[in-house]
């Protein structure tokens, strides 16, 4: 067993959360998400950590404090579903207030508040899109977290101030500030993807075979997009969201999405899964188990690797001088 801090990681993804704070030396006892191929991925990863394929909601937090096997848990981290609070979501609902508390998938924001009160660690982070915070959603939040006596802070931070090669403006609520300081210069598409071979059937990369085929109606658009162009757009709230975006290899890309495809700035094909990891920082060791649709999810739902690794190095700093 590892000696540094423990952590339980809640909806924890393909682990991009879990994964900077693994690799600063913490000791990732258990990890939790309802998704197969997810929770594949995640163990592969963070080999430390039990990983558990289950609905949160199906688990007693007193059953998951007793296999967690360590007396006190020192991190709690987290990552609910952010789909009934996004406006990328043209379905959310129209109270903010409902989306916490009426919609079954955004209230498994209150199933993490439940276990973090359970669990009682020194530190807790909940990752969101800012729009959970609408309305009257911050004041109830704060509430509901002070319930199981924690104080909060609403830490709003984008990604590409830390080096992230793609936009990325997520909140990360937790009971201590933070506020890592920003890297001089940013990343772009081209710092990113340049020094990968070319994709094969057979790639000494992981996950960077070939991407899926565009059709040819598809692949003759394609070929006469620009830099910045996109192919096709779909409906979020009050606006058109853009998909297919030929990426300008000379700036950060935008927001990496489940849902998101990008056609390579030089080449008339998609990114493959290892470009598209690229462009969420993540190293190439780090391996996407899965449907090629899967493996594409799970990198875009992720929390970008350089920023969960300044996040873990903030909160080992505070742990440091805990007493």
């Amino acid at each position: 067993m590892r000696k540094g801090p423990s952590l339980v990681d809640l909806f924890c993804g393909a682990g991009g959360f879990g994964r900077g704070f693994y690799d600063l030396g913490f000791n990732v006892v258990y990890a939790v998400d309802h998704n197969k191929a997810s929770a594949r991925s995640y163990k592969s990863n963070i080999p430390t950590a039990t990983v558990l394929c289950e609905d949160l909601r199906d688990l007693s937090c007193n059953d998951l404090k007793g296999m967690v096997g360590v007396d006190d848990v020192d991190v709690v981290i987290g990552s609910p579903p952010c789909e009934p609070f996004t406006a990328a979501n043209s379905r959310r609902m129209k109270d903010p207030l409902d989306r916490l508390y009426k919609d079954p998938t955004g209230s498994l924001v209150l199933t993490f508040i439940e276990f973090v009160g359970c669990l009682n660690p020194k530190v807790f982070i909940m990752e969101n899109v800012p729009a959970i915070l609408d309305g009257e959603l911050r004041d109830a939040l704060r509430n509901e977290f002070k319930l199981v006596d924690y104080s909060v802070y609403f830490n709003v931070l984008r990604a590409e101030d830390y080096g992230n090669p793609s936009k990325r403006t997520r909140v990360f609520i937790s009971n201590i500030y933070l506020k890592p300081k920003p890297v001089n210069s940013f990343t772009t598409v081209l710092d990113a993807i340049s020094d990968l071979p070319e994709p094969s059937e057979d790639p000494p990369i992981p996950n960077h075979e070939l991407p899926p085929n565009l059709s040819f109606r598809k692949l003759r658009k394609v070929s006469k997009l620009r830099w910045g162009s996109s192919l096709t757009m779909y409906e979020g709230v009050d606006k058109l969201i853009p998909n297919l975006i030929r990426l300008n290899p000379y700036r950060v890309a935008p927001t990496v999405l489940g849902a998101s495809r990008f056609i390579h700035p030089f080449e008339n094909r998609l990114l493959t899964v290892r470009e598209q990891a690229r462009l969420m920082s993540f190293p190439d060791d780090h391996v996407f188990l899965g449907s090629k649709d899967e493996q594409y999810n799970q990198v875009g739902e992720a929390v970008p690797y350089v920023l969960s690794k300044v996040l873990a190095y903030e909160v080992l700093k505070f742990l440091n001088n805990y007493h």
